[in-house]
């Protein structure tokens, strides 16, 4: 999330909200503490940054635009991340680059704000919170649990700004916008970069980030609204309350081997689970569902979990591995296509259906994408 969406005056943001709820300028100055003048200006000042309209003045009051109407929910959602009324935008975005940076050398090259500023905008950030954000830790600093609570509900809160400006951005005709996505190991080999690919041939503006790593490693960029969504296996039992799982579509994972493996040209098949248990694994850590999977396939049949070689879910590195060694390791055909298409690897056995792992989304509760994103959910689920 970049600093320079800090922009926004929150007291025009909250001046912003109780017009559109209460209809009146009157009203509004009464709800925020503010003069009606002070809150005219405040919108003034608002529809400037955003480049629209947001009010038809009447003489029964303030109407909403379309534009208003759009973004208020939004700002709703910011206001409410952010919580108390007193907090500023300047220490909102002194404390999230001191949170991303890890010390004030570094968040003051991302923001631009001296050391001193820096210190000063968080000392009365903790003030206005009545407890402590960071603690000294060598040279740097680190944030108390409270610090990190509230680091998470200003990046929602920075995400919903995001989401705001692309917002306006569709609905003045623009296709442009960003789309943060974590990406799990399966959905990068194949479904990804097609729904990518299919995606910007209709909207070549937007941009697309993408973070790999396992669930662990992408799990908290998401709930503290770095990420969108992930893409990858589905958890059972869920994560948590404050996610929401969909299936996109059912994988089958498959045994394969180096060409030229003993399995791949020993006897007819089929091959049993105990002979495949006679070797040597390259397979996911332990918590990762195919690492699961593959457990199962043993224990079902009373049988113990083969020697792990090498514990490693880079395909990359185990296809490596794979083609030097009689390791065998479980993964999705997809993973692999290329290289059992060259014939440098085959699959050795397929597993039973009831191992088969659901892949799918993985979002916020209560997320509500931006046309871009809508849009790109309908470009995924058509390639899957």
């Amino acid at each position: 999330m970049g600093m320079e969406t800090w922009l926004f005056n929150i007291r025009h943001l909250r001046a912003f909200v109780k017009t559109v709820e209460l209809g009146t300028l009157v009203s509004a100055a009464r709800a925020v503490n503010l003069s009606q003048s002070a809150v005219t200006q405040a919108i003034a000042k608002l529809e400037d940054q955003l480049d629209v309209r947001l009010f038809n003045r009447q003489n029964e009051g303030m109407s909403p635009t379309k534009a208003a109407r759009l973004i208020c929910p939004r700002v709703q959602d910011i206001l409410g991340h952010i919580g108390r009324r007193n907090v500023t935008h300047t220490q909102i975005k002194a404390f999230l680059a001191l949170a991303l940076g890890g010390n004030y050398a570094e968040a003051s090259g991302l923001t631009g704000l001296s050391a001193a500023s820096l210190h000063r905008a968080i000392r009365d950030l903790e003030i206005v919170l009545g407890q402590d954000l960071t603690r000294r830790k060598g040279r740097g600093v680190i944030l108390t649990d409270f610090g990190r609570t509230q680091a998470r509900q200003f990046g929602l809160a920075a995400a919903e700004l995001r989401y705001m400006l692309e917002d306006l951005g569709a609905l003045k005709g623009l296709k442009s916008g960003r789309i943060a996505i974590g990406a799990m190991p399966l959905c990068r080999a194949r479904v990804l970069p097609s729904a990518i690919v299919e995606y910007q041939q209709k909207c070549p503006d937007v941009d697309i980030s993408i973070s790999e790593g396992s669930f662990i490693e992408l799990i908290e960029p998401l709930r503290n609204g770095e990420l969108d969504f992930l893409i990858g296996a589905l958890r059972d039992p869920g994560p948590g309350p404050d996610l929401v799982q969909s299936a996109l579509f059912e994988d089958t994972p498959v045994i394969v081997a180096r060409s030229g493996h003993p399995l791949a040209v020993g006897p007819a098949p089929p091959i049993s689970i105990r002979a495949l248990s006679e070797y040597p694994w390259c397979v996911p850590k332990a918590g990762v569902p195919l690492r699961e999977k593959w457990e199962n396939l043993f224990s079902d049949e009373g049988l113990s979990v083969p020697r792990i070689s090498v514990e490693c879910g880079s395909i990359i590195a185990n296809r490596q591995i794979l083609m030097k060694t009689d390791c065998l390791t479980i993964l999705s055909p997809d993973q692999v296509a290329v290289e059992l298409e060259a014939g440098w690897l085959s699959i050795v056995y397929a597993l039973p259906v009831r191992l088969n792992r659901i892949i799918g989304l993985t979002c916020r509760e209560g997320w509500r994408p931006t046309e871009s994103q809508s849009n790109f959910m309908i470009a995924l689920n058509a390639v899957c």
